[in-house]
């Protein structure tokens, strides 16, 4: 028997086959699990997204705008309808506006520090309160983090401080969430370097890349290592870890730990 057969997970944030969500997927469902996925609304967007899931046999696919409580509201109304209940929560989003990235911290707008703190941080609590009222008993919800939540990275900028929001945001979560009835386990992945879209939005993804190729304990490979968070993932979505909840769980060679 396939360690998650039977259950039903509800992934957001994928966008190609190159997206961390998607590596997620792939290992979920080969263990058994039953997926669906939302999209940020658009044929474009959507036809991308049908096109990459289309080896998971997807229940559904619904369109959601996170920033939005209306889009929120109907993306769960659909789950209900075609899932009932269902056991995972993947939440794979960031966004920043490009030109927080790219300008210097200090020059941060207003608007720029909202927006990456609302749809990379916030939507973590929004889907999780729009999800408790469906998610069976003993579930998992996931969230991806990264190592700028604690160190200075150059060109991270608002994001560092929107995943350092996500992280805490984490451990709230998890300490009610364990205490209600239904016992929702929530952890987070902090994944090393991976060659996605959004990580080469940031830039200088070839130099980060080859300093973690020279620095990580364990061998890194840009193009392979979403898999390694993939298996992690299902660790944390499958009854291994049943007492493990609350948090930030360092995938990435063991970068992290490495200090010249």
């Amino acid at each position: 028997m396939t360690m998650l057969a039977g259950k039903k997970a509800l992934v957001f944030g994928v966008l190609n086959e190159y997206s961390i969500g998607w590596h997620i997927s792939e290992a979920l469902h080969k263990q058994g699990c039953e997926l669906a996925f939302s999209h940020l609304p658009g044929d474009k967007i959507e036809r991308r997204v049908v096109k990459a899931v289309e080896p998971f046999n997807p229940t559904f696919l619904a369109p959601c705008d996170v920033s939005k409580d209306e889009d929120i509201a109907r993306t769960f109304e659909t789950v209900g309808q075609k899932f009932g209940t269902f056991d995972i929560l993947i939440h794979s989003l960031a966004f920043a506006p490009a030109e927080a990235l790219h300008n210097p911290f200090l020059q941060t707008s207003r608007e720029a520090w909202r927006t990456a703190l609302d749809i990379s941080a916030y939507s973590l609590v929004a889907l999780a309160r729009a999800a408790l009222p469906m998610m069976n008993a003993d579930g998992s919800i996931v969230t991806l983090s990264y190592l700028g939540a604690e160190k200075f990275i150059p060109m991270y900028n608002v994001m560092a401080v929107a995943k350092a929001a996500l992280e805490c945001s984490v451990r709230y979560l998890a300490a009610e969430l364990g205490r209600d009835e239904k016992h929702i386990r929530v952890n987070a992945i902090s994944a090393g370097a991976i060659k996605t879209m959004a990580a080469r939005g940031i830039g200088d993804i070839d130099k980060m890349m080859a300093h973690y190729t020279e620095k990580s304990p364990l061998p890194w490979n840009g193009d392979t290592a979403a898999s390694h968070v993939g298996r992690t993932a299902l660790y944390l979505c499958s009854s291994l870890a049943s007492g493990v909840t609350g948090e930030t769980i360092y995938v990435d060679g063991g970068y992290n730990i490495v200090g010249w």
